[in-house]
């Protein structure tokens, strides 16, 4: 293939759906351990949640019919016979004109229908006062309301966050089956680059700050990391560390040597990676432009820059995208929030520029402050929360313009 022909982002994006094949392999795990795998397998409820009826709020179990018509200047009156108490079967059933106290997520005694809130009511020694009227079902949850026995309660390709681990535990499933987690490896290349133990540098050197930012988003997005360390330039020692490492790992990311200088031969190396290879080196991206993209036997190969801030923006966009594709996710871009700029940002049409902000509220409204500077900057990423993207259509953006803020993760 010819090198260096520049794609536009939506055209990375969808060749990242074609080219980046998901993990298939499943393997069991207890629940404790689960968090942010991929299910393998539609699981169903086991058991109705709740499995009684159960009140939302502390008041009192009635039969709503009885409260109809009531006010705070004409109240209801009925005889408190008791309360529920929490984790225990009501001693008796309701009858007409009664009322039971009952907790919130307490079991509400037969013969009630609907619970009024506790300060709706006065307890005046036994004889219970009503200043407003229920409905039946008001303020009440309804046996399997919540998940219902046999019912489908998760679908296979559902991220296990914390919520779904709760709903699996509220069913005593304690063992899952889930899509093995992608191991992501990690080289850094270039004579100048040196270990961050370095207790000093010579003129020239820098430390390898990139290992360490891809390496926390990796891990931040629930993905496990094997940093492959560092590779000087060399092209058959880069070429080896490149195929040693990639045999150990699902998806091999390399920072630094991606342009055109005579140094740079990592397209040539991922390339010869496997195949089919690479399938983007370039992309129409303000910054990041030479970004590279391979696929070698099925395992998804990313060439970041060597500048911290635009190998930070290429992975969140680009390399985010492989990662959730590779562990059988559909990558969705998130807006996470609007906020309005507070300065004029310029844009070259034909690119895609992305800007970093600083978000701050305001009068109750997100601002976004644009945080310029060159993509060598390490600052420019330590001061900002998050990106604004400016479409290649676009000559830039106004001040006071609301506008989409991907956030940093």
């Amino acid at each position: 293939m010819k090198f260096f022909q520049v794609k536009s982002v939506e055209e990375t994006f969808n060749l990242i759906r074609e080219q980046i094949q998901p993990i298939t392999e499943t393997i069991k795990i207890p629940l404790y351990d689960a968090l942010h795998y991929v299910l393998a397998e539609d699981l169903v409820a086991l058991e109705n949640v709740p499995d009684f009826r159960r009140s939302t709020v502390d008041g009192y179990a009635v039969k709503a019919s009885e409260t109809f018509g009531v006010t705070e200047s004409l109240p209801g009156f009925l005889h408190l016979v008791g309360e529920v108490q929490m984790g225990k079967v009501p001693s008796s059933s309701l009858q007409s004109g009664e009322a039971m106290y009952v907790p919130t997520g307490g079991m509400l005694p037969e013969g009630s229908n609907a619970v009024v809130m506790i300060e709706h009511c006065e307890d005046m020694s036994g004889l219970l006062n009503i200043f407003r009227q229920v409905a039946p079902g008001e303020n009440v949850i309804s046996v399997g309301e919540d998940m219902e026995k046999g019912h489908i309660l998760l679908e296979k390709g559902t991220k296990l966050r914390s919520q779904e681990l709760g709903a699996l535990a509220s069913q005593g499933i304690i063992e899952v089956s889930v899509y093995r987690k992608p191991v992501i490896g990690y080289l850094s290349s270039g004579d100048e680059i040196v270990p961050i133990e370095a207790a000093k540098l010579s003129l020239g050197e820098v430390r390898d700050m990139n290992g360490m930012t891809i390496g926390a988003l990796v891990k931040g997005w629930g993905f496990t990391f094997q940093y492959g360390g560092i590779v000087q330039d060399s092209r058959e020692e880069f070429e080896q560390r490149a195929k040693e490492l990639l045999a150990k790992v699902d998806c091999l990311i390399v920072s630094g040597g991606s342009s055109v200088g005579t140094k740079d031969y990592s397209v040539e190396v991922i390339q010869s990676l496997g195949e089919p290879g690479v399938f983007v080196h370039g992309v129409a991206i303000k910054p990041g432009k030479p970004t590279i993209l391979s696929s070698a036997g099925n395992k998804p190969v990313i060439g970041l820059p060597g500048h911290p801030a635009s190998a930070v923006i290429i992975f969140h966009l680009f390399g985010k995208a492989i990662l959730e594709q590779l562990n059988g996710l559909p990558y969705e871009e998130r807006r996470l929030t609007f906020a309005k700029v507070t300065k004029n940002i310029p844009s070259s049409p034909g690119r895609t520029d992305y800007v970093r902000v600083r978000l701050f509220n305001e009068n109750n409204e997100w601002h976004a402050e644009p945080i310029f500077g060159k993509s060598g900057l390490i600052s420019t990423l330590v001061k900002s929360e998050g990106m604004v993207e400016i479409a290649a259509r676009s000559e830039g953006v106004q001040k006071g313009e609301l506008v989409p803020v991907i956030i940093f993760q």
